[in-house]
């Protein structure tokens, strides 16, 4: 006998587990499937554990700089093992929160690999033994894993994927870092600040491409300011391993030539790729496009009943994006109306030193879709928190309509900026104008006012530079 469900959810990072609890919380018998841990990649090997990491390569950076504060530090060290300890650590607590979520909220946890097996229906298998569902409705919340490059196999050794990165046995003294998306630019500046000489590799014409050109240049200045070295466009051809030794890079220079350069560990950040394979979309029909499931605003796929949500459904591949589909999916499921998710409106974070956030249209997108644009920018040197904080250098950098005052986009570089982006982004969600961000009143001191000058420089009216 198969057990039923009013809803069946396969994955449990953070689109799957959210959904989990808000359809429990609106009354229905719900089961989530998952193979790995609860908590999915974000929990165990992303977003956490990464910032466990990045909390520790700050500190260890201030203890390195103790003396720019008036402090003394006889010898800073580090112990690799208890770093890793604690950061999978953190990673734990946190797997252990969402157990407890599960159970609090009556969710049946069901551990294996599911697949689809008919309209309503899956399977899950577990070693030997096997599980069959019925389900009236379907998420599916996968999510995604690392890309891998065709020469540049993962072995663990020397070359690593985000997975490896974080649970070194060793600390790299000479680190390739292959693509300067957040990823790599996150991992760059933890081993950069823990000792290692770190280069990246940038196929694109600068890291961060993503980003504002201007927050992209200030991020590439400060990384080689700190010991970097940046190759913009350039390519890595192929990938030479000794193991328990080193690694030779043949690297593809702008001109077509190419050269080659030794390092103790590469690690891999090129992207990701959607887990679409083996679930069962093609049992049922469900239509992909570039291996992601093609949803409606609603987060519908073409086949009724069933829903997908996060990284197997495209960019932007981010936890939050997928909790907030998770939530209008079950709304949706409950015969709610939920608002679609504009994606205009969802904030990006790199936790890297300097840290950079943004929400919202760059300045040549912006221009690129035609808007008539006044432009803000603010430098952090301006304001007495940061320059108290001993965190001068950054800015913050608004775009806006010149016609309506409609806040397009927000661009931030500098301290705590991926604590602050969310200011803008409530803006932006409420659709707030240019006069209600000048007419805000900011606390004082704080790097938030940053924030305020920013909007005021747009329109002429900055005070403190």
């Amino acid at each position: 006998m198969a057990d039923t469900y009013d809803l069946a959810i396969l994955g449990s990072g953070p689109g799957g587990y959210v959904a989990a609890i808000r359809a429990a919380q609106l009354g229905m018998k719900v089961v989530i499937i998952e193979r790995e841990r609860l908590g999915g990649i974000c929990l165990n090997w992303g977003c956490i554990p990464t910032k466990a990491l990045l909390r520790t390569s700050e500190v260890y950076h201030y203890m390195t700089h103790a003396a720019s504060y008036g402090l003394t530090v006889d010898k800073a060290g580090f112990d690799l093992p208890k770093i890793v300890d604690r950061s999978r650590k953190v990673a734990g607590q946190l797997n252990a929160g969402v157990k407890g979520l599960m159970k609090k909220n009556k969710v049946t946890v069901v551990e294996g690999i599911g697949t689809l097996t008919g309209k309503g229906k899956l399977q899950v298998k577990n070693g030997d033994q096997t599980t069959d569902i019925v389900a009236k409705n379907i998420i599916l919340a996968t999510g995604a894993r690392a890309r891998d490059l065709p020469f540049a196999q993962a072995d663990g050794d020397r070359i690593w994927t985000y997975r490896h990165a974080m649970t070194p046995s060793e600390m790299p003294t000479n680190l390739l870092v292959i693509g300067s998306g957040a990823i790599g630019c996150e991992f760059a500046s933890f081993y950069s600040d823990m000792g290692a000489k770190v280069t990246i590799v940038e196929m694109l014409d600068r890291i961060l491409p993503v980003e504002d050109a201007e927050v992209s240049a200030f991020v590439q200045k400060q990384f080689e300011k700190q010991g970097m070295t940046i190759l913009a466009k350039h390519g890595v051809e192929k990938i030479d391993v000794k193991p328990g030794r080193s690694v030779t890079a043949t690297i593809k220079l702008p001109d077509g030539k190419s050269e080659t350069q030794e390092y103790s560990h590469v690690i891999v950040a090129v992207g990701i790729v959607p887990n679409t394979e083996n679930i069962g979309l093609e049992t049922l029909g469900i239509e992909t496009a570039r291996g992601h499931v093609v949803i409606d605003p609603m987060c519908r796929t073409n086949v009724e009943g069933v829903y997908a949500i996060g990284d197997i459904t495209g960019a932007p591949w981010l936890a939050h994006k997928a909790s907030h589909e998770g939530i209008i999916a079950v709304e949706h499921i409950a015969g709610g109306h939920p608002h679609a998710m504009d994606v205009r409106n969802i904030p990006g974070c790199t936790y890297s030193r300097p840290q950079v956030a943004s929400v919202g249209y760059t300045e040549a997108k912006a221009k690129e879709l035609g808007y008539d644009v006044k432009v803000g920018k603010f430098p952090f040197i301006g304001n007495g928190k940061a320059i108290a904080l001993g965190e001068a250098e950054g800015f913050v950098k608004t775009v806006f309509d010149a016609k309506t005052g409609e806040l397009l986009g927000a661009h931030m570089v500098g301290p705590e900026v991926t604590e602050l982006i969310e200011g803008y982004t409530v803006a932006k969600q409420l659709e707030t104008t240019e006069a209600d961000l000048m007419e805000t009143i900011f606390p004082h001191p704080t790097l938030s006012e940053a924030m305020h000058e920013s909007v005021l420089a747009a329109y002429g009216k900055v005070i403190h530079i």
